[in-house]
């Protein structure tokens, strides 16, 4: 029977790595330990991965250079999350016949955070958060940024752009 091999998730500080795919396929053939605090720089991380076969790079903390790709004998795969790492030399990648590989990006979230934080700031809602939670008596202590020029109804593009030259008396 053959050994499982290593494989080691670097930066999995949010513990989603496991959960974010099916991993069954690889029972009894792949050993996953997870780093959720950065392992550091040089031979501190070559020391912390020199076993693995198998590296998941969940940011772009740790600096795959040349020295360390050769640090490290066993490994065979490194994956990244999204097709593009910028601290993984990829030339000495390819010299010593390690295999990197990129899961799938997903655009849409970077999209949606932008329009939640715009709409945080607009609507106040730090400030009404923390006076709900510090008990205030009153539920709502402003109305915002008056987005649609005071109209409940929905804007079309010419009634909502000029209305962002500044808030609204």
């Amino acid at each position: 029977m053959t050994q499982p091999m290593l494989c080691a998730i670097l930066d999995d500080y949010q513990s989603v790595a496991v959960s974010m795919a099916d991993w069954s396929a690889l029972d009894g053939k792949l050993v996953i330990d997870r780093f959720s605090d950065h392992l550091g720089s040089g031979k501190d991380v070559a020391e912390k991965l020199r076993g693995y076969d198998v590296i998941v790079v969940m940011r772009e903390r740790t600096l795959f250079d040349a020295a360390l790709l050769e640090s490290l004998p066993k490994l065979k795969l490194l994956v990244t999350t999204g097709m593009a790492n910028a601290s993984i030399d990829m030339a000495a990648a390819a010299r010593l016949g390690v295999t990197v590989a990129g899961t799938r990006g997903v655009v849409g979230p970077a999209a949606a955070l932008t329009w939640g934080l715009l709409l945080s700031v607009a609507r106040h809602i730090p400030a009404e958060v923390a006076n709900l939670r510090a008990g205030g008596r009153q539920w709502q202590l402003s109305t915002g940024y008056d987005w649609c020029s005071g109209s409940p109804e929905l804007a079309s593009s010419d009634d909502l752009w000029p209305a962002m030259d500044g808030p609204s008396a």
